[in-house]
């Protein structure tokens, strides 16, 4: 019976500091992750979970140099192994330090070419930096790993835009639409393409259709007179 309650007050101990619901407040979720470490429940490189875990509830906190201690510390745990540097770089991202998120993306990357999510947030960083044609391919390469996941072909469709590839986008937010008919961004970029293409009828369909799913998406039109103009949401 004891080891029967000890295991369950293990299971508690770990859901808090996983935290995968969002209930637990960052506080509880440090003290979680810092009683797993203390009691050395995993060993090994697995150990860098806690760490993980324990970072983000410290930069949910604010406390960016403790977050920062863990995951550095994950990263010396677990150096062959794709997450931790994954993480460390969402983390850098977030602090505006392009540089050092990019590191650490691609040495995720080169640890495990199929990670989607650091393939995603490198998109997103070579879009930043005027790198369209870098973000398409990483784009690209996870619409390959992950051919039905809609927000990755909308995310492509706007590279396309940037691109000036119009009618690429027009396929791109048409096949994101199929995958997710909700999907009010999808309908909004294609508007964008379309009426790039100088289609303002179907522009104007998408466009209607996008503010009925997603009436903030309003922001994003700028009206002059009679005249309105799409401005691109943030990717």
């Amino acid at each position: 019976m004891c080891e029967m309650e000890l295991a369950r007050d293990t299971r508690v101990v770990i859901d808090k500091c996983i935290n995968r619901d969002g209930k637990s407040a960052p506080a509880v979720a440090v003290q979680a992750c810092t009683e797993l470490l203390d009691r050395k429940i995993l060993e090994g490189y697995e150990r860098f979970y806690p760490f993980v875990n324990r970072a983000m509830a410290y930069y949910a906190q604010g406390d960016k140099p403790h977050a920062l201690d863990d995951y550095n510390t994950a990263v010396s745990l677990a150096p062959k192994t794709a997450q931790p540097y994954y993480y460390r770089g969402v983390f850098y991202a977030a602090l505006i330090d392009v540089d050092a998120a990019l590191r650490d993306f691609n040495t995720a990357l080169s640890l495990n070419g199929k990670f989607v999510p650091a393939l995603l947030q490198r998109a997103k960083i070579h879009k930043t930096q005027n790198d369209f044609n870098g973000a398409l391919a990483d784009f690209s390469e996870a619409l390959r790993l992950q051919p039905k996941t809609a927000a990755i072909w909308s995310d492509r469709g706007y590279v396309c835009i940037l691109l000036r590839d119009y009618a690429g986008a027009v396929k791109d937010e048409a096949e994101a639409i199929r995958l997710d008919p909700k999907l009010a961004r999808a309908y909004f970029l294609r508007g964008a393409a379309f009426g790039d293409l100088g289609d303002s009828t179907n522009a104007y369909h998408d466009v209607v259709t996008a503010l009925g799913l997603d009436p903030s998406l309003d922001r994003y039109i700028a009206t002059k007179g009679k005249t309105a103009s799409l401005i691109l949401p943030p990717l």
